[in-house]
């Protein structure tokens, strides 16, 4: 495969697991976004976010997108956010296709409620909180996306297949 594939959606969608899986089954190299950052900066995504604020952050996601333009054959783990800006979704195009993997607020919930790495849901850990988020990005994401696969029920496996098979 030559174009890239950009996995975007809400935390706990499941885009780092589908990445790993295309990795490990088709062979392409894996760029996971947050931790490509915290390798970059030194530090964790809570304490970019504490230390130099959301935006800072942002500028860091544009920028990494924009370097992987010149790449092939690699999954894209993109972190929650980055449909949000126009600059991103363009980046992305340029060098590949965007695969919006859904899923279910209660589902999110379950997957994330045990985790305190994403600063977005620190203090509002719950579904009513995660469905208004989601409710708030969903255009962005529907809009970005060339693909769009639910992940509710199904295996990884089975997703990544669905998604090779949709681009």
């Amino acid at each position: 495969m030559s174009k890239n594939i950009f996995l975007i959606g809400f935390m706990g969608a499941g885009k780092s697991t589908i990445a790993r899986t295309l990795r490990e089954e088709y062979g392409m190299r894996l760029i996971e976004m947050d931790e490509q950052i915290e390798s970059q900066e030194g530090k964790t995504i809570s304490q970019i976010f504490a230390d130099n604020g959301e935006a800072y952050f942002r500028a860091l996601e544009t920028r990494l997108l924009e370097c992987l333009e010149e790449e092939e054959n690699t999954v894209v783990s993109c972190g929650g956010g980055v449909p949000m800006r126009r600059e991103n979704v363009a980046a992305m195009r340029r060098s590949g296709t965007i695969v919006y993997l859904s899923a279910a607020p209660e589902t999110i919930y379950e997957r994330v409620k045990e985790f305190h790495t994403r600063p977005l849901l620190e203090g509002n850990m719950n579904v009513e909180y995660i469905k208004a988020l989601m409710a708030q990005r969903l255009p962005k994401y529907l809009s970005a996306a060339d693909v769009t696969i639910e992940t509710d029920g199904k295996d990884a496996g089975t997703i990544s297949s669905e998604i090779l098979q949709s681009i």
